[in-house]
């Protein structure tokens, strides 16, 4: 068990204030805000893709990065086939039985049949499957999601959607970046709210869009916030 996960007065450069907050395993975690608020940042900073400029991240156990995992907005394919994307990433990992593991992830997020296509040539909702076959291979304590839908279409992003919600019904932990509301409202737990690089509001998500305590976070719910 890694986690919780723990941020102490981190910051980044001009990106991100400084911020403490702790992330619990369990329901999911959603970071809101709006494009430019930091969510990127702050959640390659959590994965430990970048070093903060102040302040400490700090895991529970030994060997954080074997247990978790991260999907991007556009995620890097092998130039290899979707099979041999999932199978690469577990023999990095050196997981035992690989091939089996693959194939299961692969039925998992509904890309069986693609198994043996080249994963440059799938559409991007089937790529972004890929990437999620690929942690889900990997049995993550913690999955993080950075903006997973954002340049996809409706019927791409409730395919991802499912896969993310299987990940949290797993008892994986999910945080992810969004600037849409309705996926926050459909996927989050709690609401981590960022607000030009501040974490200005957490809360239950229930209790973020009825009655958020912040002027900030009620006005961006109300669509009254720039998006860039």
């Amino acid at each position: 068990m890694i986690l919780p996960l723990r941020l102490e007065e981190v910051s980044f450069l001009h990106v991100l204030q400084p911020l403490s907050l702790q992330i619990e395993a369990g329901p999911s975690t959603i970071i809101l805000g709006a494009n430019g608020a930091g969510k990127s940042v702050l959640m390659r900073v959590m994965h430990g893709l970048l070093a903060p400029s102040g302040g400490k991240v700090s895991w529970s156990g030994p060997d954080p990065r074997r247990r978790q995992a991260m999907v991007f907005q556009r995620p890097v394919m092998l130039r290899r086939s979707a099979f041999q994307n999932v199978l690469y990433a577990l023999d990095v990992a050196g997981v035992a039985g690989a091939e089996r593991i693959a194939a299961d992830a692969l039925a998992e997020v509904g890309l069986g049949h693609v198994a043996h296509q080249p994963a440059r040539v799938l559409s991007g909702g089937e790529q972004q499957r890929l990437a999620l076959a690929r942690a889900w291979a990997l049995h993550p304590e913690v999955l993080f999601l950075d903006e997973p839908t954002a340049s996809l279409d409706p019927t791409a992003t409730r395919e991802i959607e499912a896969v993310i919600r299987a990940f949290d019904a797993s008892g994986t932990k999910i945080v992810m970046a969004t600037h849409n509301l309705g996926q926050a409202r459909r996927l989050g737990d709690e609401v981590i709210y960022l607000h030009q690089g501040r974490m200005v509001e957490r809360a239950p998500a229930e209790t973020f869009f009825v009655q958020p305590s912040t002027p900030e976070a009620a006005a961006f719910i109300k669509g009254e916030l720039p998006w860039v």
